[in-house]
C-alpha cells in the first residue's frame, strides 16, 4: 500500500444481536450504551485514529435510523465529516457487506466527480478494512500492522489470534469425542483488509452464484482464489457477543479516561510520532453590540459581542493559529481569508477542524492544547468546563489534554479598557519520522 493509496473503511452495523437484549438494553447490540456513548460511537472512535483512514461506510438496518443517528451524536465533528451517508444492509451478513461496498464504490465515483478529480477505479478506495460494529476497542496498532501487510504486497490480510486453548470436538449430545490439534490455528478477527477491487469482485461473484454460507469475508475471498495474510489481532479487539462480553464492555469503557477509546487518548503509542512540534496562535477581537461572545465554541451571554468577519471565536481562532504553525502551513487568514464572503458568520469550529485535517493528513496528531483568554468580562471561570469539553470534543481529545486558562491585564490596554478579547493558544502535535519536508 503506497502512501497515496486511499484506504476506506466498512463498518458492519446492520444485525439484530437478540442475545443480549434484555429489559433494560431493548435496541440492537451496536446500539447499546458503554458509558458516554453507544458501542458503534467507540467503534467509530477506534477507527478514526488511524489517519490514514480517508472515508467510513457504516452498514445499518432498515428500522436503525433514528439509532444511528443518535448514535453519531456522540462524535466529534471532525469524525462525522468523515462518513459516508449511511446504507441499508441485506439479509445476511454476506449481502451487508457486498451492499456496503457498492455504496462505497459509488460514493468514490461521486466524490471524484465532485471535486474534480479521478482518483484510481473512478474515486473508489485502492484498499479497505471490513470490521464489526460489535468490536469497540480496535487498537490503532493492529490496523498498522495491516497496512504494512498490504505495504508488503498482499491483497488481503486478516487480524486473527493464534489459539492457545485446548480445543475438543464433541458429538451431538455434547460428549467429546477427540482433542482437535491447534497447532497453525488462529481465531478470526475483525478488520480484515482487502484490495478493494479483489474483494468487490469476490462479492459480486457470490451473490451472482447464489453462495450465501460464507461465514466471514476472508473465507469468501479464498473461495475467490486470494491468498490470506494473517497479522497479529488483539485481545482488545473482543466482539461483543454475550451478556457476559457486555458487561465486560462497559467495565473497560469506565476505565478509559475522558471515555475516550484508548487509541482516540492519552493512551496513544507516542512513540510512533517521535517528531514533537509547539507552535503558538494568538488572536484579538472588538466588541460591538449583542448580548454574547462565542468563546471556545460556545455562547457565553455577555452585554457585547466580538466583531469579525465570521463568529469571531478567539479562542479557537488561535488554536487554529498555533496548529496551522506546527505544521508550517501559513495562518488562519491564508486559508479562511476574511475578505471571501463564504466565511461571513462562519462557526469556528470548522477552521480548527481544516487544520486538524491538515494534520492528519501528514500522519500526525495534537498532544496537547493550551489557550489563555484576556479579558476583563465575561467571567471565564463558570465556562471554562464547558470551554474545555467543546475544544476536546472538536479535536477528539481526552479533557486531560485541553487546558483553557484566564486572567485579566489588570486594566491596562484595550482589554483593561474593555474594548475586546485576546486569546494566546499553545499546541503541541505529535508527527512520524521523516516529515521534516512536509
Amino acid at each position: 500500500m503506497s502512501p497515496s493509496a486511499p484506504l476506506d473503511a466498512l463498518v458492519v452495523a446492520a444485525g439484530r444481536g437478540t442475545r443480549l437484549q434484555s429489559a433494560e438494553d431493548t435496541a440492537p447490540k451496536q446500539y447499546l450504551p458503554l458509558g458516554p456513548r453507544p458501542v458503534l460511537a467507540w467503534t467509530l472512535l477506534a477507527l478514526a485514529a488511524c489517519a490514514e483512514l480517508r472515508r467510513i461506510q457504516v452498514v445499518i438496518h432498515a428500522d436503525d435510523g433514528p439509532l444511528y443517528a443518535a448514535a453519531l451524536d456522540t462524535l466529534p465533528p471532525a469524525l462525522r465529516a468523515r462518513l459516508a451517508p449511511p446504507v441499508t444492509g441485506g439479509d445476511t451478513r454476506q449481502a451487508s457487506v457486498r451492499l456496503g461496498l457498492e455504496a462505497l464504490a459509488a460514493a468514490g465515483s461521486a466524490a471524484g466527480a465532485r471535486d474534480g478529480h479521478q482518483l484510481e477505479d473512478g474515486g473508489a478506495p485502492a484498499f479497505v478494512l471490513i470490521h464489526d460494529a460489535a468490536r469497540p476497542f480496535l487498537p490503532l496498532a493492529v490496523i498498522e500492522r495491516m497496512l504494512a501487510a498490504f505495504a508488503d504486497g498482499h491483497e488481503a490480510v486478516l487480524a486473527a489470534l493464534p489459539v492457545h486453548d485446548t480445543l475438543k470436538r464433541a458429538n451431538s449430545g455434547g460428549v467429546a469425542t477427540g482433542t482437535v490439534d491447534r497447532q497453525g490455528l488462529w481465531a478470526a478477527q475483525t478488520p480484515q483488509g482487502f484490495a478493494f477491487p479483489r474483494i468487490l469482485a469476490a462479492h459480486r461473484a457470490a451473490a451472482a452464484a447464489g453462495l450465501t454460507g460464507f461465514t466471514d469475508d476472508t473465507s469468501l475471498a479464498e473461495w475467490a482464489g486470494l491468498s490470506v495474510k494473517l497479522v497479529e489481532g488483539a485481545a482488545d479487539a473482543y466482539k461483543i457477543t454475550t451478556r457476559a462480553d457486555l458487561l465486560r464492555a462497559r467495565a473497560d469503557a469506565a476505565r478509559v479516561p475522558a471515555g475516550l477509546p484508548q487509541d482516540a487518548s492519552a493512551m496513544t503509542d507516542w512513540s510512533a510520532y517521535p517528531d514533537i512540534r509547539v507552535a503558538t496562535g494568538y488572536d484579538v477581537h472588538a466588541f460591538e453590540p449583542g448580548d454574547a461572545v462565542i468563546l471556545g465554541g460556545i455562547a457565553v451571554p455577555h452585554e457585547r459581542k466580538l466583531a469579525g468577519h465570521s463568529d469571531a471565536d478567539v479562542v479557537l481562532h488561535a488554536l487554529t493559529d498555533a496548529i496551522l504553525g506546527a505544521i508550517a502551513d501559513r495562518d488562519i487568514g491564508a486559508h479562511f481569508p476574511p475578505s471571501d464572503p463564504k466565511w461571513k458568520g462562519a462557526a469556528s469550529d470548522q477552521f480548527l477542524i481544516h487544520a486538524l485535517d491538515l494534520l492528519a493528513a501528514r500522519g500526525g496528531k495534537v498532544a496537547h492544547l493550551d489557550v489563555t483568554i484576556v479579558c476583563e468580562a465575561p467571567k471565564i471561570g463558570p465556562v471554562r468546563d464547558a470551554m474545555r469539553e467543546r475544544i476536546a470534543e472538536i479535536c477528539a481529545l481526552p479533557l486531560g489534554r485541553v487546558s483553557v486558562k484566564a486572567t485579566t491585564s489588570e486594566r491596562l490596554g484595550f482589554t483593561g479598557r474593555k474594548e475586546g478579547i485576546a486569546a494566546l493558544a499553545t499546541a503541541t502535535v505529535r508527527l512520524p519520522a521523516g516529515q521534516d519536508e512536509a
